[in-house]
């Protein structure tokens, strides 16, 4: 009996250990968020620094939708109110509609919020989560298209593509 008392216990810790370092998505991210964005790109010596805000709300008339607004500088300057849809939350599966026909696969993995897309010959990765009271993004871009390929194509070496990373967008932002 002691056995089990001390197996529930430890299961019960690992539990909220696990709830503590894992956030629950979306809920935990719900709010207004500021900060600034640094945007390295190719040549630059420094970043190219942007205000930048997220808001994450509940949707008042659909369970499962939330806000998804990002504003970069002023809200008049570059406004874009998406919504964010569960897709099949038992997968991670979750959308954000741009409410112009473009929909874009996130999801929910590891306590990071993540998704890929190709847009214009360029794909983007990106990623969210929560550390330390924060909300942390990072965006890496790349040609969609390889710049080198390698390997002999077996299965001691199988072919490997490789991607020119052309830029790296990181911010920090804070609950409002």
């Amino acid at each position: 009996m002691k056995f089990l008392v001390l197996a529930l216990g430890l299961f019960l810790s690992i539990l909220t250990a696990d709830a503590q370092e894992h956030p629950a998505f979306p809920g935990a991210f719900v709010g207004h968020w500021s900060g600034t964005l640094n945007w390295y790109t190719n040549g630059a010596s420094e970043p190219r620094k942007v205000n930048m805000e997220l808001h994450i709300q509940p949707s008042k008339d659909s369970l499962h939708q939330y806000t998804w607004h990002i504003i970069y500088g002023k809200p008049s300057e570059d406004s874009r109110p998406y919504i964010l849809k569960a897709a099949d939350t038992t997968k991670g599966h979750w959308v954000i509609d741009e409410k112009n026909g473009i929909i874009l696969d996130q999801y929910w993995k590891g306590g990071k919020f993540s998704g890929a897309f190709s847009v214009g010959g360029t794909t983007i990765l990106n990623s969210y989560w929560l550390e330390n009271g924060a909300l942390h993004m990072e965006f890496y871009s790349y040609p969609a298209k390889a710049i080198t390929t390698t390997g002999n194509g077996t299965e001691e070496s199988p072919k490997v593509d490789s991607y020119h990373i052309k830029s790296y967008q990181q911010a920090v932002l804070r609950r409002k």
